[in-house]
């Protein structure tokens, strides 16, 4: 499912460059004073890139997915293919939602079947929210389970031999690795449910 769905993406990012070319070879920000006074298209929490050329951020996403972790990393897998589909849908967004674009171009371009691609193809890589607080109450149980663990080696250790409580220092430092994975996976589990909840409220 990740395979295809990653495919399904590059293809839409090839589609969206071509896209992007053509919108920016209009030039539909030239004449607009408001839109040439601003340092960048996109809020920099969806994109590094700072232009007003299109095809600048399908650059950006292309270096995402170029650069996408191992799919077995499957919570950073996860949370890189979502952050490629919000930057996806914001790059279409902006084609779609430009009034002269469509006005001069719906001859040989059309906005709204392209639309339903693209939700389509973010609908792919993007859980739902009830999986997602599933999997959020998951980690705070695994978490949970990790903190006794470490209480129950520092109790142990109270009465142990020189030998065993070495033994038992290294399980903890093991066990405070785990619990710091462990809380990385909550806080991205909980950035990625705000990202579905604000792509429902659109």
């Amino acid at each position: 499912m990740q395979v295809n769905a990653l495919e399904k993406l590059q293809q839409q990012v090839t589609s969206l460059k071509q896209q992007a070319e053509q919108f920016d070879r209009a030039k539909l920000f030239a004449k607009n004073r408001y839109m040439q006074a601003q340092p960048s298209l996109f809020d920099r929490a969806v994109f590094q890139t700072k232009s007003m050329n299109l095809v600048d951020y399908v650059n950006e996403i292309e270096e995402e997915v170029a650069s996408l972790p191992p799919s077995d990393h499957r919570h950073a897998y996860t949370y890189a293919l979502e952050r490629i589909a919000s930057q996806v849908q914001a790059v279409f967004n902006v084609i779609k939602s430009t009034p002269i674009w469509e006005k001069e171009n719906k001859s040989r371009f059309k906005p709204r079947p392209k639309q339903a691609v693209y939700k389509q193809a973010v609908k792919k890589v993007m859980q739902s929210s009830h999986e997602l607080y599933d999997e959020l109450k998951q980690n705070h149980e695994f978490e949970r389970r990790l903190m006794l663990m470490i209480e129950e080696r520092k109790m142990q250790m109270e009465n142990a031999s020189p030998a065993k409580a070495q033994k038992l220092n290294l399980e903890i430092l093991s066990t405070h690795a785990r619990l710091g994975r462990c809380r990385k996976a909550i806080s991205a589990t909980e950035d990625k449910i705000q990202q579905v909840e604000k792509q429902q409220l659109r």
